[in-house]
């Protein structure tokens, strides 16, 4: 038997999952899809892609190091003690919302001496991560030092977080459609020591 309690819980995550999705329809619009395409072409050529972030962030880019990596790609996690010098031919791919997070600003700057292409994901376009990307991909999504509420009601950075999770989805997507190979041949990458 449901109570009045369970009912109205019922109710607010309904609520706040429509909220999130709402979000994210409005952040859609904001997006400049030809900013994520020009992604594509650095991280087909790249000899390895070493990827970058912190907190919430970083779980989303180890997300999609995942599956890069299913794709055929070969990737690191930059601060994994296995990752090796990044050097010219490489490409560094960071997010991070607010472009300033110190040692992403420092892994670029290092890449950038090293000869190694750098890509973002960021909310702010004047930022110093942006200022030292060859390529930056804009989410229009609420800093997570700065609650907008016009921009994002829920807390912190998720707007972003979320975000890099749905359009790295969304690379991974047009990469795989790009390359031909079957969901087989990927499955065939998939971790089996789990």
């Amino acid at each position: 038997m449901q109570t009045l309690e369970t009912i109205s819980s019922e109710a607010a995550l309904a609520d706040a999952i429509a909220l999130i999705y709402n979000e994210h329809e409005y952040l859609r619009q904001g997006v400049a899809f030809e900013q994520l395409a020009v992604l594509i072409a650095p991280l087909e050529r790249a000899q390895r892609i070493f990827l970058m972030g912190m907190g919430r962030s970083g779980f989303m880019m180890q997300a999609l190091g995942m599956r890069l990596m299913h794709l055929g790609f070969d990737v690191h996690m930059v601060g994994e003690t296995t990752a090796p010098a990044i050097t010219k031919g490489d490409v560094l791919l960071a997010g991070s919302g607010s472009g300033s997070t110190t040692s992403i600003v420092n892994a670029a700057k290092t890449a950038k001496r090293e000869g190694a292409a750098v890509l973002c994901f960021t909310t702010n376009m004047e930022s110093l991560l942006a200022d030292l990307a060859d390529v930056v991909v804009v989410l229009p999504a609420a800093q997570k030092n700065r609650q907008e509420a016009e921009v994002s009601q829920q807390y912190a950075g998720s707007l972003f977080e979320q975000a890099l999770l749905l359009y790295g989805d969304a690379l991974i997507q047009l990469l795989w459609n790009k390359g031909g190979k079957t969901a087989d041949q990927l499955w065939q990458r998939h971790a089996n020591l789990e």
